[in-house]
């Protein structure tokens, strides 16, 4: 019998997957405009972790400062470092990325580089919709489903050829480091929330529902290497081989 935490995990992975085989597409083909063009909405969301946590760095670098009076009084010391680290991880992955948009660009990096893309403000909305008004379920979903099951970067750090995949390789591999176990974490938390058929209906549910989005947002990043109908179908094929 399949547990809990295994039927989330196979819930998400064919939309998983589907991250995975859009990131091979576009590094095969991918010639310099694109990599730019990727990499400035990818460095959008890493200085902007928008997921009904977490909402930018700047903001929650100032209310950690803020919060610093309080540790070891209202706020636990360990709590604390565990937000720092956090801070510290999704900054690293930010400079990672903007070395490579930098070198590719030829020039330092602006602000204005920095592009959100309209499925990634439909995946923050849905995020945050979900964190402020699904409960402690919707919360653990959205945990869940964070970076997609690191699917972006398993591809990612494998890639070989020219200078601008082998540092794309070296910056994957270390923010997969860093990643590739928070899906198991959360998946082992949102787990523990599951009481009966309908909170593992609604918790699927929700967990579809970002998931899914995260593909559009995927895709429209690199470029649509996939159709709409490829996508559906992959998904699909993805799921049939779970059941």
């Amino acid at each position: 019998m399949v547990s809990v935490k295994q039927d989330l995990i196979n819930t998400a992975q064919p939309y998983w997957d589907a991250e995975a085989e859009i990131a091979r597409r576009f590094y095969k083909t991918a010639q310099k405009e694109d990599h730019v063009f990727y990499l400035r909405a990818q460095l959008w969301k890493e200085l902007n972790p928008v997921d009904g946590f977490f909402n930018g760095l700047h903001r929650e670098l100032s209310k950690a400062v803020d919060m610093y009076p309080k540790v070891g009084k209202t706020i636990d010391r360990h709590d604390y470092l565990f937000l720092l680290e956090q801070l510290v991880s999704e900054y690293s992955h930010f400079v990672l990325l903007a070395d490579i948009l930098e070198m590719v660009q030829g020039r330092k990096l602006s602000k204005r580089d920095l592009k959100q893309m309209p499925e990634e403000k439909k995946l923050g909305d849905l995020r945050r919709r979900y964190v402020q008004r699904g409960g402690a379920i919707g919360k653990a979903a959205v945990g869940f489903t964070e970076g997609g099951g690191t699917a972006l970067f398993r591809v990612g750090k494998n890639l070989k050829g020219d200078k601008i995949k082998e540092m794309t390789a070296k910056a994957m591999k270390i923010i997969w480091k860093d990643e590739k176990d928070h899906y198991l974490e959360q998946a082992e938390i949102a787990s523990k929330l599951i009481s009966n058929k309908k909170s593992l209906k609604k918790m699927k549910d929700a967990v579809i529902d970002v998931s899914l989005q995260r593909v559009w947002m995927r895709n429209e990043m690199f470029r649509e290497p996939m159709t709409a109908a490829q996508i559906e179908n992959f998904i699909s094929r993805r799921q049939d081989r779970l059941a």
